[in-house]
């Protein structure tokens, strides 16, 4: 649910190293101030301070935004952290009054998509992705925005979304940035539902490609479904629930008096996830039934390939039984010749008048038997 538009002065907890004690101890006070600063340097993004919409101060740490806020009680503190540390996070938690489950959440990351609410502070998780060309992949980021009625903070886990490109945008656009962190907000949410547009356009041209490997016969496009498939559950992830809290945002238009102009935008933004979401559930559906067709394909190939060895089996032992049956009657006078050439005096037929042309006659008998019994069998 939205926040309200309008100001409030907002007690916050008082840090206990505020200018009194550091002049007292200045032993501990040095130690304590340069840390921080270092700290800040590698994850503070960027901090600023807005008033009626413009710039009016861009502090070089946490401390020293959290003591211009002061300075500034009309003014809007908006801090970009880039994977902040434990401690950064725990000193936000404890100027701006962050609810302890939201702060764990923030520092764990791995969240899913949602919207909460902690008494005066909303607590809006998202998934941010982008395409990456050259490795043809889908890359997720994970944002965490706490949104008061005087600051916001966005805590990002990963290299999506550029939020220097919304801050830019809402700068060049005083009269929005005017509005409060709402305004914010809905800069924010727009800009990572339109970084899923051209995510929608890689994947859609990844599915065209995978297509034409699947009836190309690539044998390697079965992993590609399957990485591709796996890229599209985190997809469906990321925006499926963000339809619910844009639903949800919408809802409480009237109960927190939003700003018209962000209702449109929010509206708008409602209309983009939407067809984005069901985009994604359409690249499930067809990933799925091009993984079937290319098993089909698999299978009929496989079949063929079963087809094709049983068929040249088939023509192999038929050529094996021609063969052996020309090697059964070409062996029947070979034995009967090899018998009457051995060179014995004691048998009974090397005297005998009619004996060559007996064992000639004798031969072409059994050739003769031979071919016709496998002639009949269908092996010659």
């Amino acid at each position: 649910m939205p926040l309200s538009p309008k100001r409030h002065q907002w007690r916050r907890r008082p840090l206990l190293a505020t200018s009194p004690p550091p002049p007292t101890p200045a032993a501990p006070a040095e130690p304590v101030a340069p840390a921080p600063v270092q700290k800040d340097q590698g994850s503070v993004v960027q901090a600023a301070l807005y008033r009626d919409g413009r710039r009016v101060s861009t502090p070089d740490s946490l401390a020293q935004t959290f003591r211009q806020l002061r300075e500034y009680p009309d003014g809007m503190a908006w801090i970009g952290l880039h994977r902040p540390t434990e401690a950064e996070v725990h000193s936000l938690a404890a100027e701006f009054d962050l609810h302890e489950l939201a702060v764990e959440d923030a520092l764990e990351a791995h969240q899913r998509p949602k919207l909460e609410r902690y008494g005066d502070t909303l607590f809006v998780v998202l998934r941010a992705a982008r395409y990456l060309d050259a490795q043809e992949e889908v890359e997720f980021g994970e944002l965490h925005v706490f949104v008061g009625k005087d600051f916001l903070i966005t805590v990002r886990h990963g290299a999506a979304p550029d939020l220097s490109a919304v801050r830019h945008r809402m700068e060049k656009t005083p009269e929005l940035l005017a509005l409060g962190p709402e305004a914010v907000l809905y800069a924010i949410l727009d800009a990572v539902v339109d970084g899923y547009a051209p995510v929608v356009a890689g994947v859609q041209n990844d599915i065209d490609e995978i297509e034409t490997q699947v009836f190309g016969g690539d044998p390697a496009v079965s992993r590609r479904i399957y990485e591709l498939s796996r890229e599209m559950v985190e997809f469906q992830r990321a925006t499926r629930p963000l339809v619910g809290m844009l639903h949800a945002l919408m809802a409480g238009f009237a109960k927190y008096g939003t700003d018209e102009e962000l209702q449109r935008y929010l509206r708008d933004v409602a209309d983009h996830v939407t067809h984005t979401s069901e985009r994604v559930d359409s690249f499930r559906q067809a990933l799925a039934d091009i993984l079937t067709v290319n098993a089909t394909l698999v299978t009929q190939q496989q079949n063929e390939e079963m087809r094709a060895m049983a068929e040249a089996g088939i023509e192999q032992n038929e050529e094996i039984k021609k063969i052996s049956s020309w090697a059964a009657i070409l062996f029947a006078p070979t034995l009967v010749g090899t018998i009457y050439g051995m060179n014995f005096e004691t048998m009974p037929e090397l005297k005998w008048a009619a004996g060559y042309p007996f064992a000639i006659l004798l031969m072409a008998a059994v050739c003769i038997s031979l071919y016709f019994i496998f002639k009949r069998r269908d092996w010659l």
